[in-house]
C-alpha cells in the first residue's frame, strides 16, 4: 500500500517545517510514504524548505487557488501510484498524530473518505460567531445533501484511490465542499473522524475576515450544487419567488 500525504502551501515557510516534522516515517500496511508539497505559486522559501525535508515539490507557476493546488496533489498521486491520499494543511492545525488513524477505515475497506471532525463546537480559539456558523452551515449541508456533515470544511482527509478516481475539482477557491457534494451525489462511502486541532499559528488565507469567509463558501456552494444538483436549486429558487406571494394573497384573505 502506498500513501501519499500532499500538503496544499502558499507562502508556508515559517509553519511548514512544524508539519513536516511530525509526519509519520512508518505506518503498519503502508509500504511506502510519499510526502508531496504543492507549493502555490509561493513567493518565499516554501519549496526550499519542502526540499530540505526530502518532499516530492509541485510548483504551479503562480498562486492558482487551494482548489487547483489540491487537484493537482491528487493528479500527481495517482500518476504515482498512490494507494491512499492523505490531504492536510501546512499551517500545523491538525495534528499529524491523526494520520495512522484517518486511513484505518480505508485500509479496513470501511469507507473510501475519512474527514477529521475537528467538532467546532469544542474549539477554543473559534470565536462564538464562528461555531454558530459552522453550525448553520453543516445543518444546511445535512438537509441538501442528507448526510452526516459534522465539519463539512475541515481539510485534514484521507481518500481511497477508488474514490480519488471518481472525484475532480473544478473550483479554486477551496476543494472541501465540492468534494463532499460529489462524494455524495456518487454514493462514495464518507466517514468521520473526531480529531483534535492544535493552537493556530496564523490567521486563514482563504478570506480576509469572517463576512467575506462566508460570501465566498456560500457562493461556492452554491455554484457546485448548481453543477450537481441544479434541480434541488430550481426547486427552491421557484419556492423562494412564490412564496411571498402566497404569504400577500393569504393575508389578503384574512383582511378582506
Amino acid at each position: 500500500m502506498k500513501l501519499v500525504i500532499s500538503i496544499p502551501c502558499y507562502n508556508e515557510e515559517p509553519t511548514l517545517p512544524l508539519v513536516l516534522g511530525e509526519l509519520p516515517t512508518y505506518l503498519p500496511d503502508i509500504s511506502e510514504i510519499i510526502v508531496q508539497i504543492v507549493d502555490d505559486g509561493s513567493i518565499d522559501e516554501t519549496a526550499k524548505v519542502g526540499e530540505s525535508f526530502g518532499c516530492r515539490v509541485i510548483k504551479h507557476d503562480r498562486n492558482l487557488g487551494l482548489g487547483y493546488a489540491f487537484q493537482t496533489g491528487v493528479s500527481v498521486a495517482l500518476d504515482s501510484g498512490c494507494d491512499i491520499f492523505v490531504n492536510i494543511d501546512a499551517d500545523n492545525q491538525y495534528p499529524a498524530r491523526y494520520i495512522a488513524d484517518i486511513i484505518q477505515p480505508i485500509l479496513k475497506n470501511e469507507a473510501d473518505i475519512v474527514i477529521g471532525d475537528r467538532q467546532p463546537w469544542k474549539v477554543e480559539h473559534f470565536s462564538p460567531l464562528k461555531r454558530f456558523l459552522q453550525w448553520v452551515g453543516n445543518g444546511v449541508i445535512r438537509i441538501l445533501l442528507k448526510i452526516d456533515s459534522p465539519d463539512a470544511v475541515s481539510g485534514f482527509r484521507a481518500y481511497s484511490r477508488g474514490a480519488l478516481e471518481k472525484l475532480h475539482v473544478t473550483t479554486s477557491y477551496s476543494y472541501t465542499l465540492e468534494t463532499l457534494v460529489q462524494a455524495a451525489k456518487k454514493g462514495i462511502n464518507i466517514k468521520w473522524m473526531a480529531i483534535s486541532t492544535n493552537p493556530p499559528t496564523r490567521k486563514s488565507r482563504l478570506s480576509k475576515h469572517i463576512l467575506q469567509y462566508i460570501a465566498l463558501t456560500g457562493l461556492n456552494f452554491l455554484r457546485v450544487l448548481v453543477i450537481y444538483e441544479p434541480e434541488k436549486i430550481l426547486l427552491w429558487g421557484i419556492f423562494s419567488l412564490l412564496f411571498p406571494l402566497l404569504c400577500i394573497i393569504i393575508l389578503y384573505f384574512l383582511l378582506a
